[in-house]
């Protein structure tokens, strides 16, 4: 007899084959698209497809469970689109604030605009490669934006669920971009007000990221599936999203700790690459706010600087740890998997898929990458 662990693990690969497949035969259709424009376009697909490969695909399978919470059938083709339509979106974001942070890096290979200023010095060409690059890196993001709005309306949702689930789809886009905006205005705003800081890297994580990474993807699921009656889903999706919101935040903070103190072999990132971008996360709030002046100050010369030598990072970790800022957000993200638990306990689902998001919970909030 097949285990409900069994069944989830092969619905999940089922689906993520399902993903690739669409997102292949969608590549494939856009590599006509821009040949027939000029094969120099080409590139700009290829930097996409390079970084829309693999990946953990938590957004993707949110919407899928969402999807089946809710009472949609396995592998149907319209969840498959919207989880790819959320992966081209997530590539779109990932390329235009790996430019934002000056990242050289993404998953262990080079950033897009990394890629456009490489093949501009391996080609000899002229002007500015860096310019080159971000251009380069700006114009593929576009494109990949553009494209998950071509997915997205390729599922041709009907009825209520369909406007529902649509509404969700622009929301996301439209506070992921505002989040990034307010994440970049509280790198050069400056305060001395530290609790003012600390509210304004808690607003950062929820509009940057958890409501895209998991309560829009686990809700815009249940809309779509648009099998119960209208009352019955608007009360499932509430409580989507009521176990969804702190998730994200949850994983928006281990995020944040593995950005400073994670291993660049699991990262994919360089050691302690946050500090080095300069990031006003919740960690850094923090740690300003309960070390000396001294200590601030030193922390606040070191931040966005792309020269921190390993030294000066271990100097600035060891300034966190001791400022107990570490030990603060990890008893947080503790606090968070309480509530997030108590949440998904209260939500009527079959056990399938009550237990396959237990699964995601304790991935997000305990990885390594």
């Amino acid at each position: 007899m097949t285990s409900l662990t069994e069944q989830i693990e092969g619905e999940q690969a089922t689906f993520l084959q399902a993903l690739e497949d669409e997102l292949a035969r969608f590549f494939e259709s856009q590599r006509e698209v821009l040949g027939s424009i000029s094969p120099e376009a080409t590139p700009l697909l290829d930097s996409i497809r390079q970084l829309s490969t693999g990946g953990k695909r938590l957004r993707a399978l949110l919407c899928y469970w969402g999807w089946r919470g809710a009472g949609g059938t396995p592998n149907d083709p319209r969840v498959v689109k919207a989880g790819a339509a959320i992966e081209l979106f997530q590539s779109a974001a990932l390329i235009h604030d790996d430019i934002i942070d000056r990242s050289a890096t993404r998953r262990g290979a080079p950033a897009v605009h990394k890629q456009f200023e490489n093949m501009h010095a391996e080609q000899g060409w002229l002007g500015d490669r860096n310019l080159f690059g971000m251009t380069g890196g700006i114009i593929a993001g576009d494109l990949c934006l553009s494209w998950s709005e071509a997915m997205f309306s390729s599922i041709g949702a009907e009825a209520a669920a369909g406007f529902e689930s649509r509404r969700i789809f622009d929301l996301m886009r439209t506070e992921v971009m505002a989040g990034q905006y307010l994440d970049v205005l509280g790198e050069v705003v400056g305060s001395e007000d530290y609790d003012l800081a600390l509210s304004r890297a808690h607003n950062v994580i929820r509009y940057k990221s958890a409501k895209y990474s998991c309560e829009h993807p686990l809700a815009l699921g249940g809309a779509l599936a648009q099998q119960l009656k209208a009352s019955q889903a608007n009360r499932l999706v509430d409580s989507y999203r009521a176990f969804a919101l702190p998730l994200g935040e949850g994983f928006q903070l281990r995020d944040d700790v593995l950005g400073v103190f994670g291993a660049p072999e699991e990262t994919g990132k360089p050691a302690g690459d946050d500090l080095k971008e300069g990031k006003r996360t919740v960690l850094v709030a923090l740690t300003e706010k309960n070390t000396s002046p001294e200590e601030r100050a030193l922390l606040n010369d070191s931040l966005g600087k792309q020269d921190l030598s390993l030294e000066d990072i271990e100097k600035l970790r060891s300034m966190i740890i001791a400022s107990g800022a570490l030990a603060e957000v990890e008893k947080i993200i503790a606090q968070t998997q309480t509530t997030v638990s108590a949440e998904l306990n209260d939500m009527e689902l079959e056990p399938l898929v009550k237990q396959a998001l237990e699964a995601i919970v304790a991935k997000i909030l305990h990885r390594a990458s």
